[in-house]
């Protein structure tokens, strides 16, 4: 690493200068971001500020990295960090030259911004309970590491015609987003041996697509010939011409399933024949002593591990404030084995905590973050940071979840919503049971701010698929539109999927009291 480490650190003050050299006004904001994305670095709306945005390799942290990240934080008077949807970790608010130095100080502690946007591979997303899922085929999380490392180790080489997404889960949960994704590997088991089931050319936002799942299960020591085989194929068939047009999803468009396969295959046994990719991982050990309780908690899972609890904690949005998360880690010190894993909800789990730590925890987070469902909604940052964003889709899901707490109502009735300030579906809105999309619209001769509502989405194994569009709804009407709607589904007696599945009609005609 330390040859890249010095490739990465001499890139610095190039991007320095043509960052002053944007701000000036002598670089276009299309070419400041053809370079600056491949650094992790996105111009804000303002133009004035930027954002950068942190690889933490499939969400797998500890309490001396979150320090850092909180050192790093104060050192450039931040109050808070932002945790996305892949499992890294966003600062906003930056000058060119904050950036810089954000970008120096972590590769010298291991920890890089390069390739996090533009036409790289992006972050590798992993199930954040894998290795303590009870449900799991097997602990996926060496095999994402390393295909994490595989990327890092050539960032700076990558020609891609757009970015590329890899994913991995170790159950039919699918909490990695592999049925949904570029390319995911998705653990099973036959025959009491363990495999992947790979799946190809899905994609979120603009033209969403599941994906398709390859005809093999391929054994887990062949994961790097499956990544390097689908990243050639990406730079030989990719559309360089078209961004628009400029990702996995759409050669499988232009080719069918049959003949995508076959050429996929080709590409294969290419890189099989010619190189050695082999993985041999050692799954971590869980050795550690647990301790039993009686209590049932929604943030709390009890993992495989006898006696042994992972605790999740949910920011409101994503954005942990460097205050709250210093007073969870100094609570956490003394404790043996710790697990931490960001999650691609925005949230954190504390995971390998016997049960005594683990109610610690809860009574220390209680009121920090969201409780409900609702509370654990999803937020892409959105205006005013984002450039291309549409909605003040943070601003909203606040106004939702205060609206909540204005009628006093705290019932878990709805599940999380999803919302995206825009098509790019950073907030996933499409495969989730309640999803919203930002976008503006003409309302009886005024431009209004309205969300495309999205409902009954889903991922997983077997169960991937695109939620149905039911309309737009005025960004202001959100709050009661989903107000009314939990006391529907309260009314019922059920759960929102039996609500959804049976009572349709009713479920339009609020909709249509709404919809614009």
């Amino acid at each position: 690493m330390n040859n890249l480490n010095e490739e990465l650190l001499n890139e610095i003050e190039n991007f320095r200068e043509i960052g002053h050299k944007f701000l000036q006004g002598e670089v276009s904001v299309a070419n400041f971001k053809k370079v600056s994305g491949g650094m992790g670095v996105y111009s804000e709306r303002s133009k004035k500020e930027f954002m950068i945005r942190l690889r933490i390799p499939s969400g797998i942290t500890n309490i001396s990295n979150l320090k850092f990240l909180c050192n790093l934080a104060e050192k450039y008077e931040l109050d808070k960090i932002h945790l996305t949807t892949r499992e890294a970790v966003q600062y906003h608010n930056l000058s060119i030259d904050d950036i810089c130095g954000i970008m120096k100080d972590g590769i010298e502690n291991g920890i890089y911004s390069r390739g996090s946007g533009g036409n790289y591979p992006r972050n590798v997303a992993l199930s954040p309970l894998s290795g303590v899922d009870r449900l799991e085929a097997f602990d996926v999380t060496q095999y994402a590491l390393a295909v994490n490392n595989h990327f890092l180790n050539k960032i700076t080489s990558y020609k891609l015609p757009r970015k590329l997404k890899v994913s991995f889960s170790s159950s039919d949960a699918d909490f990695g987003h592999c049925t949904v994704t570029d390319l995911g590997f998705l653990a099973t088991k036959q025959d009491n041996k363990e495999y992947f089931k790979v799946f190809m050319a899905g994609g979120l936002g603009r033209n969403p697509k599941t994906a398709i799942e390859y005809d093999e299960l391929i054994e887990p020591s062949k994961v790097l010939y499956h990544i390097e085989a689908m990243t050639n194929m990406f730079i030989a068939e990719g559309d360089y011409q078209n961004r628009g047009k400029a990702r996995i999803r759409y050669i499988l468009e232009r080719m069918g399933k049959d003949t995508f396969i076959q050429t996929y295959k080709k590409h294969l046994e290419e890189v099989m024949s010619k190189e050695n990719l082999d993985l041999i991982v050692n799954s971590k050990e869980y050795l550690k002593e647990g301790k039993k309780i009686d209590i049932k908690h929604p943030r709390l899972y009890e993992q495989k591990q006898d006696g042994l609890y992972s605790v999740y904690f949910h920011p409101i949005g994503g954005q942990i404030y460097i205050k709250d998360l210093r007073k969870l880690l100094d609570s956490l010190k003394s404790v043996e084995d710790l697990d931490i894993r960001l999650t691609m909800t925005e949230g954190i789990y504390f995971r390998n905590l016997n049960g005594e730590e683990a109610k610690k925890l809860l009574l220390l987070t209680q009121g920090l973050g969201g409780e409900t469902s609702l509370e654990q909604s999803v937020s892409c940052i959105g205006v005013p940071i984002c450039q291309v964003g549409i909605l003040q889709s943070q601003k909203t899901l606040n106004e939702i979840i205060n609206f909540f707490k204005e009628k006093g109502y705290t019932k878990d009735i709805l599940p999380k919503i999803h919302i995206s300030g825009c098509g790019n579906s950073c907030g996933v809105h499409e495969i989730v049971d309640i999803g919203f999309t930002g976008k503006r619209k003409k309302v009886d001769d005024t431009i209004e701010d309205v969300f495309e509502l999205h409902i009954n989405g889903s991922f997983g194994n077997n169960n991937a698929k695109l939620g149905k569009i039911f309309g737009d709804i005025l960004a202001r009407e959100i709050p009661h539109f989903l107000y009314e709607l939990a006391l529907l589904i309260e009314n019922r007696n059920i759960n929102f999927y039996e609500y959804v599945n049976s009572y349709e009609p009713e479920l339009l005609e609020l909709v249509s009291k709404y919809a614009k």
